[in-house]
């Protein structure tokens, strides 16, 4: 591309502004830290705030009856789909042994990847946009009030109700899982736009689910666009915008309470003297942008959030560091968004989270495929947990926090250097559980192999 012209710049003009884009092009892992974002300084861009936070989890409480009945899986936490935050001092051991680098503080792991009902973190924010549908429409129709029982959702009424409307959105595979199968569940017409980066295994599952799979030969950008156009045209439907969507980004926020209670039971202080570095997959950004708002709402300053993207499909890292969030792709620089990282193959950021929550950002960093089959490899051996190569971005955060030159610059310019033998790191496992078990022992075996 020696004499591309990109958003009228020629791209000569856009290296000499951004440096790092010449090793972003070139696929190479990098760490960029956002200059934008003010550790100390937490006021928010955002209309919402933590009541809205805490309403979306006391709706998720309302909804708990009516999840414990048509999930028995969920019977053991009462209907709350929650996962669980674990040391994992054997993986931390393993991964300061192979990148030869000390880690100071304790690594966690936040097991989204085994959620109940989509195995995903995208259960959080997905199933919790549908409820919010159904709910609405079920009090409109007078078959609901707040005060009720919400399992009589599970009635035939109630389902004769929502087979009148549909739901759409567009996936790579995990958001699609989780709003189909709750779609489906409570008797919506749904349909999953899939992308080309969707595994065929999703697709089968959704389709045994009952929902309707479109699938396309372009990436998540474009899958969006056509479900939310094919939406738009179709009468009582509703279309979850993983781009835009407030619910979504409030389902997501939800995990912050419940970490904050999960922390406070093992006794884990977050403070000025025991940061928290918390280290985040990042698509198309919803997710980790939910969770980021909701840990600055309750950590406030003592919490660090960084996001991780695959080198082929950098789109957040891009947006944030030339400040055009979703106005460029990684394909307006010749990346082509072709990575193994299904769930992180996106060309384009989120607006919505790069606008409004940008500055919470505290940095983004790269990682090639190759690392993550390895990383899957090394926490199935020391913790005994599969998760697939994406969910693996986040395990890798600590490391290069600490190895990288720009990392060290953070703690100093955050003036944690003093305290970091207390930090706590937290990274995010976003996926896994649902795997089948064939396709998990190729993950594994090629993760152990020499010559990946």
């Amino acid at each position: 591309m020696p004499n591309s012209v990109i958003k009228n710049k020629a791209l000569s003009q856009w290296l000499i502004e951004y440096p790092l884009l010449k090793n972003m092009i070139d696929t190479q892992e990098v760490w960029w830290t956002n200059p934008a974002c003010t550790p100390t300084d937490c006021s928010s861009r955002i209309s919402l705030g933590l009541a809205d936070v805490e309403a979306a989890e006391q709706r998720l409480q309302r909804f708990a009856p009516y999840i414990a009945k048509v999930f028995p899986e969920t019977q053991a936490t009462g209907g709350i789909i929650e996962s669980p935050l674990v040391r994992i001092p054997s993986m931390q051991q393993s991964l300061e042994a192979r990148y030869g680098v000390s880690i100071p503080g304790e690594i966690f792991a936040k097991y989204d990847s085994h959620l109940p009902i989509a195995g995903s973190i995208k259960a959080r924010g997905g199933v919790y946009e549908v409820l919010k549908v159904a709910e609405e429409l079920a009090m409109s129709h007078n078959l609901l009030v707040e005060t009720d029982d919400y399992s009589i959702l599970d009635s035939e009424p109630c389902r004769q109700l929502f087979a009148k409307y549909s739901i759409a959105v567009g996936s790579t595979g995990n958001l699609g899982l989780s709003i189909g199968i709750m779609s489906a569940k409570l008797g919506f017409r749904v349909t999953v736009h899939m992308s080309a980066e969707a595994k065929q295994w999703k697709k089968d599952l959704l389709r045994a689910k009952g929902v309707q799979v479109v699938e396309y030969e372009s990436d998540f950008t474009q899958a969006v666009a056509a479900g939310r156009a094919q939406s738009k045209m179709e009468a009582n439907s509703h279309f979850i915008d993983d781009e835009n969507s407030q619910d979504l980004f409030l389902g997501y926020a939800v995990a912050a309470l419940r970490l904050k209670r999960q922390m406070d039971s093992q006794n884990v202080i977050v403070d000025a003297e025991h940061p928290l570095f918390v280290y985040l997959p990042c698509g198309v950004g919803g997710s980790p942008g939910g969770i980021t708002f909701g840990l600055k709402l309750v950590f406030g300053a003592h919490v660090h959030c960084f996001f991780v993207e695959p080198t082929h499909a950098p789109c957040m890292l891009l947006g944030l560091m030339t400040g055009l969030n979703d106005q460029i792709t990684v394909q307006d620089f010749g990346i082509d968004n072709s990575t193994d990282l299904d769930g992180l193959a996106v060309g384009c950021p989120s607006g919505f989270v790069g606008k409004n929550i940008g500055q919470w950002i505290s940095g983004v960093y790269t990682v090639e495929d190759r690392s993550m089959y390895q990383l899957l490899r090394m926490l199935a051996d020391t913790e005994k947990m599969l998760l697939e190569p994406s969910a693996l971005a986040g395990f890798i955060g600590p490391t290069r926090l600490f190895a990288e030159e720009a990392g060290q610059l953070y703690i100093e310019r955050c003036n944690l250097t003093a305290v970091m033998k207390q930090a706590t790191h937290i990274a995010w496992a976003t996926g896994g559980s649902m795997v089948p078990t064939d396709i998990m022992e190729a993950f594994y075996r090629k993760g152990k192999s020499d010559d990946i």
